[in-house]
């Protein structure tokens, strides 16, 4: 196959039709959404909670939560519960377990089938890089992207760099298109967060009052919080190894 980069160990490429590509050859797969799908699961996992990802925005959502005891999710707009703003979850209890719908973090998590899943992000890259080499080489990093108002596709830049950040962790030959990633998150590493609040989806966020989800974001390497996709739901994994 020409486009599964099956030749090299470290491997990238966008969206779904990327984890459709890469995950069937892959020992494990980093799912990257940095605003915010991906610090969100980091930041709640972290905490101890229990997270589920779930595609659809509907009323099958709720039913999905009741089905697995879990509360669900929220509109970032709602203030007064959590939702995929990073800043929501900073003080969700150990235990919580709750259902995030999402079309692009939780899809592409949803997508990957029986391959081991990661959710990586710039707060926990290092230990994410450490952690996915214990399955083997051949490491998939999927930036997830935004999607533009007729779905299509909007690879986004912040991803880019998140990608680039855990792939920089690796050893391992890189195909062209992670070894972009890695130069890519060398040029900015210097001030994430500016270039963070600079680009388009971190002026979307500050836009509508979501300054703090970014800022979270921008931390670089804060964590050894691990969330690996297991029955369902992420959890973080070096707290259960230690456990």
């Amino acid at each position: 196959m020409i486009f599964d980069q099956a030749e090299f160990d470290l491997r990238l490429e966008w969206g779904a039709k990327g984890v459709s590509q890469l995950a069937p050859i892959s020992d494990v797969i980093v799912i990257v959404d940095i605003l915010s799908f991906s610090t969100s699961v980091e930041i709640a996992t972290n905490n101890g909670a229990i997270i589920y990802p779930y595609r659809w925005k509907d009323d099958s959502a709720l039913e999905y939560a009741k089905s697995v005891q879990a509360e669900l999710s929220r509109g970032r707009l709602s203030k007064e519960s959590y939702s995929l703003s990073p800043a929501s979850l900073t003080k969700i209890p150990a235990g919580t377990k709750l259902v995030v719908p999402s079309p692009n973090g939780s899809t592409l998590t949803l997508l990957t089938l029986k391959t081991p899943t990661i959710a990586g992000s710039l707060r926990n890259c290092e230990a994410v890089a450490q952690f996915a080499q214990k399955y083997g080489s051949r490491i998939a990093v999927i930036p997830a992207g935004e999607k533009w108002e007729d779905d299509t596709l909007r690879p986004a830049w912040e991803d880019l760099i998140g990608a680039g950040a855990i792939l920089s962790f690796l050893n391992g030959n890189l195909s062209p298109e992670a070894e972009t990633a890695v130069a890519a998150f060398h040029t900015f590493k210097k001030d994430l967060q500016a270039y963070l609040q600079k680009c388009s989806s971190g002026k979307e966020l500050i836009a509508k009052g979501f300054e703090l989800d970014v800022e979270l974001a921008a931390a670089f390497n804060v964590s050894d919080c691990v969330p690996l996709f297991t029955e369902n739901a992420y959890v973080n994994i070096t707290e259960t190894e230690v456990g």
